[in-house]
């Protein structure tokens, strides 16, 4: 936590999903057993799904994951946690010294439960909880709110909480996302007229869109703003969701079976952007900066680039100011 001299009236608590403390089978395993036991990640009675959690799905992908993560480990340790934390102090000195501004996870490294426990010990007036999710999703948005509620029904001296479920229709997101794109372009040239922009987002299961998650729909929305905001044609944009998980129907297509065909196609310029993450992290870095790279250059493909997030760049700090103050403004 960013401590100050003077009780601020407002505090501000940015969340994300989490890591495990270390690169190792033992700490992967833990954070494994917490993220996946999550009733919101999985919706499966856990009668049913926690001994194939823990007696088959962690012995089987623990030490897998475990070296994925050594991949992206930096000697700040988790890519998620550094730049989640350079985010808090950055925001931090955007807001000024009448906050109060900390981070937290949750699963693994500084749980949300823990970090709103000593935000409440400094007394500020009012907390906004701010997950770093631009599209709101129940899977992701509503397991930051969860940890929020069970903190209130365990602390009853707690402050007004105020809670931002998305961001995803700010301009001042969509112009973020936009400069990361141009700079790149700046750097290594424009798509040109046979190049395409890949926009991939995290995918959820098919069956929350049925009962009404507007996470599909909010997605599609971002992926068409910002290639407005870029000026492309449509036939220049590829939307796509990433990272399934077990054997049920999730949002399609997926990357990691676009990019393969459109390199069996001959593209010669593929761009890759992660709209919905707001930091680079195990899913980005490895997953399509890594992985899918060698997918669609193994099928043929040549010319893959991969757009960074906007991390804790200084646009990125002022659209997360900007989001905070619009939400103060309403209470």
């Amino acid at each position: 936590m960013i401590a100050q001299n003077n009780t601020p009236k407002t505090a501000v608590l940015i969340c994300n999903t989490g890591s495990p403390a270390a690169p190792t089978k033992e700490a992967v395993a833990k954070y494994l057993a917490e993220f996946l036991g999550d009733r919101r990640v999985v919706e499966m009675n856990p009668l049913l799904w926690q001994p194939i959690l823990r007696g088959i799905i962690i012995p089987r992908r623990a030490q897998a994951s475990a070296d994925r993560y050594k991949t992206v480990w930096t000697q700040k340790g988790s890519p998620l946690v550094a730049v989640t934390s350079d985010t808090a102090q950055g925001l931090q000195k955007e807001l000024g010294d009448e906050f109060i501004v900390s981070w937290a996870m949750c699963y693994g490294v500084q749980r949300i439960d823990e970090e709103l426990r000593r935000i409440a010990e400094q007394k500020p007036e009012r907390i906004v909880v701010l997950p770093l999710y631009a599209q709101y999703a129940t899977q992701t948005t509503e397991a930051v709110f969860d940890a929020v509620r069970r903190v209130q029904k365990k602390v009853r001296d707690l402050p007004c909480i105020v809670t931002i479920s998305h961001y995803f229709e700010e301009d001042a997101y969509i112009e973020a996302l936009a400069a990361r794109v141009r700079a790149h372009w700046e750097k290594v040239g424009d798509l040109g007229d046979e190049g395409k922009l890949m926009m991939s987002f995290h995918s959820i299961p098919a069956v929350s869109s049925e009962r009404g998650d507007p996470y599909e729909a909010q997605c599609k929305q971002t992926a068409e703003k910002l290639r407005l905001a870029l000026g492309l044609k449509k036939d220049q944009v590829v939307q796509v969701f990433q990272s399934k998980f077990g054997k049920a129907k999730w949002l399609e297509p997926f990357a990691v079976d676009t990019a393969p065909e459109l390199g069996r196609q001959g593209l010669k310029r593929l761009d890759v952007i992660c709209p919905g993450f707001a930091a680079d992290c195990l899913e980005t870095l490895e997953e399509i900066a890594t992985e899918l790279r060698s997918f669609y250059e193994q099928a043929g493909g040549s010319g893959f680039h991969y757009i960074p997030c906007l991390n804790a760049q200084n646009d990125a700090v002022a659209l997360y100011a900007e989001i905070v103050r619009k939400a103060l403004s309403k209470v």
